[in-house]
């Protein structure tokens, strides 16, 4: 849950996610629904479906660095993490906080997302690691940079490893680590259409083959009902990686046709997966009785 996301939005997800699936077991037993039902609105959810597919795939529990490796979604960093942590291998975890404190301490300008700058700060790293207590070592080098190393205003008087830092000594921790710009985002226009029969709204489900959000629900796209009049009820932005999207709500009569789809009562929703762009949308025009629900994450 934590790659890719700040911890402050994770923890509700955590808790409710262990709640409800208390053990691999509970995990590897449940549905894809349920499971993305618990993720929706946390974001990438391949993240979701593999942490699924890999409780399914435990019959017993990873002994080597090479079966943890092997665990569907488990790349260099979470097998590093799963493996120090849990079972006490000696393997760095290098996340983006370490990147960052790794890159001051040797007062490495290199460019942090080209592949040789990544192998050399994974090499220090993995140079650095306690090896009698790498789980620690790995937690305490993430949080270093999540509470003391942060990205722009370092707290250098307090950081416990100040004496060793290259960075401080040549007066460039503020320049570091060195990242290229973000790509500006592109601008997109959704227009969706709400239609609500006897208290239900309509929501199609996308597809298997969907690049994002396989299986989820969210409102049908207004391009679908041509010859459907219909009314502006509500605008907002949403952005997704590089996209960012102008999202516009409509309602309208009932048409005299659907396209495949679902009726689903307001108040079940929290049960299964939603798109957050559906998520906010519909907190904002249902009944506020399910609203705190919808805005769940």
């Amino acid at each position: 849950m934590l790659q890719q996301t700040r911890v402050e939005a994770v923890i509700p997800y955590y808790e409710r996610f262990l709640a409800r699936f208390p053990s691999v077991k509970a995990l590897a037993e449940a549905s894809e629904n349920d499971v993305l039902a618990l993720w929706s609105g946390l974001g990438y959810y391949s993240r979701a479906r593999n942490l699924h597919r890999a409780a399914k795939s435990l019959v017993a529990e990873p002994a080597t660095w090479e079966e943890v490796r092997a665990l569907p979604g488990a790349g260099p960093y979470t097998a590093a993490a799963i493996a120090s942590i849990a079972l006490g291998l000696p393997y760095a975890a290098v996340d983006g906080n370490v990147i960052r404190v790794i890159s001051r301490l040797t007062n490495d300008a290199s460019e942090v997302t080209s592949l040789p700058a990544r192998r050399r700060f994974a090499a220090e790293a993995q140079a650095l690691l306690d090896k009698r207590r790498p789980g620690d070592f790995n937690q305490a080098m993430m949080e270093l940079g999540a509470t003391i190393c942060v990205p722009r205003t370092p707290r250098c008087d307090e950081c416990p490893v100040n004496r060793f830092c290259a960075a401080r000594v040549a007066g460039t921790t503020g320049e570091l680590p060195v990242k290229l710009k973000k790509a500006q985002a592109r601008g997109v226009s959704l227009d969706l259409l709400l239609l609500e029969n006897e208290g239900r709204i309509f929501l199609v489900r996308r597809g298997s083959s969907e690049r994002r959000l396989a299986g989820f629900l969210e409102l049908p796209e207004k391009r679908l009902f041509p010859k459907t009049p219909a009314t502006k009820r509500t605008q907002f932005s949403h952005r997704i990686v590089n996209d960012q999207f102008t999202i516009t709500i409509w309602t309208a009569r009932l048409p005299v046709s659907l396209p495949p789809g679902e009726w689903h009562e307001p108040a079940d929703l929290a049960g299964f997966p939603l798109t957050t762009v559906t998520k906010k949308a519909l907190a904002g025009l249902v009944n506020r009785d399910i609203s705190s629900v919808l805005r769940e994450g």
